[in-house]
């Protein structure tokens, strides 16, 4: 059999490709996040409508800022726009409208573009701009008020952290109405947008799966209530939101599992054992940092190649 020269075409892989672009799974990431944005405006009004306003064009304009610092095209894919969405989510209803820009700028100029753009962050940008303010200014990342009437309040991690008290059923944790961050008060909202993503299959269920089991599982045998610490703080939309982020988790079906146990484990520790009420985005973080290291161990085998005892070794 003779090869026709003509008819052979030489590419680089990857040789099979979705149809989807990031721009479209930007698009479906923000359309997820919908139901919990409005459930947030819904329970504490303009301000938090502001906030998020503010916190999507500080993004922007960072973006735009880095890209053209670095002499490069500005192209609106949509990451930072979710960026500064998800930064929005992850803070008190009150905070001054400054605090949204200043950290804002330092996820996309610091977490993102230092490490040279999107797809080559270790730290998912959203979380380092909200470490960062936590850091800076503690009291003004921590003064929660209930919906509605925006009176002072504690969230109910709090209240049971520090006084031992249960002031929310987890019928309210799961509809919403209590106090916490703009995007953490409704567990049924950010259900909603999760189990969208997941049905299009954006993210992997196993992530947020073993983030929730592994929370229920240890929360149960250690006494506590499970199903409260798992409706209860930014559980929820860590698992779904920030934990299935393409770029700073694990590449692999087992090495998402393993991140996800990894963040439920230290959840769980910082939440029993830690001075802080919650820890979702401290151990977020403290994984992402694991996940070249699980990414490097936990490797699926390239195709037609079988393992053998040297490999074992």
């Amino acid at each position: 059999m003779i090869l026709d020269k003509k008819n052979i075409k030489m590419t680089p892989s990857p040789h099979l490709k979705k149809d989807i672009s990031v721009k479209r799974i930007m698009f479906l990431v923000i359309l997820a996040l919908m139901p919990t944005t409005i459930a947030g405006i819904y329970f504490f009004g303009y301000h938090a409508l502001l906030v998020i306003i503010l916190s999507i064009l500080s993004a922007e304009i960072a973006e735009f800022l880095s890209l053209k610092i670095q002499k490069k095209k500005f192209v609106m894919d949509g990451s930072a726009i979710i960026t500064g969405l998800l930064l929005a989510l992850v803070l008190p209803p009150t905070v001054p409208f400054w605090v949204p820009v200043v950290g804002s700028f330092f996820a996309i100029a610091i977490a993102k573009h230092a490490f040279g753009e999107l797809g080559q962050n270790l730290f998912n940008p959203a979380l380092v701009g909200r470490a960062f303010l936590m850091i800076c200014w503690p009291v003004l990342m921590t003064r929660w008020v209930t919906p509605f009437d925006a009176v002072t309040t504690a969230t109910p991690l709090a209240a049971l952290k520090m006084q031992n008290l249960v002031i929310a059923s987890n019928i309210d944790l799961f509809f919403g109405g209590i106090g916490g961050c703009i995007g953490e008060t409704s567990a049924l909202a950010i259900l909603i947008g999760g189990i969208i993503l997941i049905a299009l299959k954006v993210i992997d269920w196993r992530t947020p799966l073993s983030i929730i089991c592994t929370v229920f599982v240890l929360m149960l045998l250690l006494g506590q209530d499970p199903i409260f610490h798992i409706l209860a703080g930014g559980l929820m939309l860590g698992a779904f939101f920030m934990a299935t982020d393409y770029v700073t988790t694990p590449i692999t079906g087992w090495g998402r599992v393993i991140f996800g146990i990894g963040v439920g484990l230290l959840i769980v520790v910082f939440r029993l054992w830690s001075g802080m009420p919650e820890g979702v985005c401290y151990s977020i973080l403290i994984m992402n940092g694991f996940t070249p290291l699980i990414d490097r161990y936990i490797r699926p085998l390239p195709l037609g190649i079988k393992k053998t005892k040297v490999d074992e070794r």
